[in-house]
């Protein structure tokens, strides 16, 4: 049994795709520009979008925070693993996760005066 396609199967699978392609393109073309015909004044949008992210602004913050927190905790898990075994190199490594958790708290605040958030 030959199990290859044909090259007029292999022409036609093309073409269904392309057509595929280019109904989901003008679908979501038209989607898109009913959508943005709907949204009114574009002031008003960039307004609204500036709101909402200052809105999230504060939880970004705090996920940051909390990011730093779980560094923070592995950080030392692994430090006190290396200093436990005795290894030469634990300073360096536990400077590395002090100066990461500090550096996410310093782009927290950073980001927060910077944006005027704070």
């Amino acid at each position: 049994m030959n199990t290859q396609p044909t090259q007029k199967r292999k022409i036609l699978a093309g073409k269904l795709l392309m057509a595929i392609t280019c109904i989901t393109y003008y679908i979501l073309y038209g989607i898109t520009a009913a959508w943005a015909q709907d949204s009114g004044d574009g002031d008003a949008g960039i307004r609204e979008a500036t709101d909402r992210v200052r809105g999230y602004f504060d939880t970004g913050i705090d996920l940051m925070y909390a990011i730093g927190a779980v560094v923070g905790l592995v950080g030392a898990v692994k430090v006190f693993n290396k200093w436990n075994a005795g290894e030469p190199d634990t300073s360096k490594i536990a400077a590395g996760w002090f100066g990461s958790c500090i550096f996410l708290v310093i782009v927290a605040t950073v980001l927060r005066s910077f944006f005027g958030m704070g």
